[in-house]
Parts: C-alpha cells; structure tokens; sequence
C-alpha cells in the first residue's frame, strides 16, 4: 500500500479515468475486501479479550490479600 499509494488490487484513479471501471467487479473485489477487514476485526476482539483477561489476572495477583 505504502509503495503504490492505494489498496492492493484496486486500480488507481488515473486507471479509472483511462479504461473506465467494472462495477461488478469493483463491487467484487471491495466485498471481498470487507470480509477480510471483518475477520481482521474479530480477530482483533478475542486478542483484546485475552489480554483483557491476562491483565485482570495480572492485577488480582498484585491486589493485597486481606
């Protein structure tokens, strides 16, 4: 992305503005997109979860016993 200044797999505008676009196929490759972005995000959840749970563990131990 860095390197070609948009997504992956996405023409550039100039490309658009050139040949045109296919919509069935650009709506195809964004869906596809957004399921990646989907599981990308809910893997994101249960690593926050885990930690989450790490970290209370973490604190309980500190607590002091009573």
């Amino acid at each position: 992305m860095k390197s070609e200044k948009h997504l992956p797999n996405v023409p550039t505008a100039s490309e658009i503005q050139e040949k045109g676009i296919n919509l069935g196929e650009f709506q195809l490759k964004l869906l596809e997109m957004i399921e990646e972005l989907t599981l990308y995000t809910v893997g994101q959840a249960k690593q926050i979860r885990a930690l989450e749970a790490i970290l209370k563990a973490l604190l309980a131990e500190k607590q002091p016993k009573k």
